[in-house]
Formats: structure tokens, C-alpha cells, sequence
């Protein structure tokens, strides 16, 4: 996997993401609880930004366009009007810095689907 250097720890806002940009892909970074998690950027539903247009309500990812929730942790959908989840991009943190694998967004259903096959 190769990690891109995002930002720092102290670059998270509390209670929102940060969006980060490699090419076309942006993802949104949040500090949830101490736990540094990326998911895609845009809301599967509206196509709004939920780093620019979302908030955090404890480990519950908020779009402000219609209100849809998704699991910070899961990118599964918590209340709709969205139906689809979100992908999740796998983050490092190595001392003060913050790493997403922006090549490598999963979703949660799939990631858990080859662990049982291939396991």
C-alpha cells in the first residue's frame, strides 16, 4: 500500500472532517474519539462534501445537506436518505502525522466478504 502524507494530528478539527485531495479522489479525515478514520468525501446520496458540509455527532458521520448518517467507523448507512455506504481509505499515524492509502478505498460489506473467502 502506498501511504500519502495528509496532515498532522493537530491539522483535525473537532467534530469535522478534513478534506484531502490525491488526484481525483477526496477523502475526509476525522479524529473520531482519539481514532483517526477516512472515508470518501462526498455523500453517497447528494454527492454534498461532508468535510465541508458534514459534521461528527460522536462516531456518526452527519451530511447538513438532508441529514443522512453514516458509522465513522464502517461507512454504513445509519439514517437515510442515503442507501448506499460510504468507502473507507486505510489511515497510519506514525508520531504526529497522518497517512490515507488513497489508491486503496474499500467497502466495509466487501473488505469483510474476501476476509471469509479467502480465509
Amino acid at each position: 500500500m502506498k501511504y500519502t502524507k495528509v496532515c498532522t494530528l493537530s491539522d483535525l478539527p473537532d467534530d469535522e472532517g478534513l478534506k484531502v485531495v490525491e488526484g481525483d479522489t477526496a477523502v475526509a479525515v476525522f479524529n473520531v474519539n482519539g481514532k483517526v478514520l477516512a472515508t470518501q468525501d462526498r455523500c453517497s446520496h447528494a454527492k454534498w462534501s461532508l468535510s465541508e458540509g458534514g459534521y461528527l455527532d460522536g462516531d456518526v458521520i452527519v451530511c447538513s445537506l438532508h441529514m443522512g448518517k453514516f458509522c465513522a467507523h464502517t461507512g454504513a448507512v445509519k439514517m437515510a436518505p442515503p442507501w448506499k455506504p460510504l468507502k473507507k481509505y486505510p489511515v497510519k499515524v506514525e508520531g504526529e502525522d497522518v497517512f490515507v492509502a488513497f489508491e486503496d478505498g474499500y467497502f466495509e460489506a466487501e473488505q469483510s466478504k474476501s476476509k471469509v473467502v479467502d480465509g
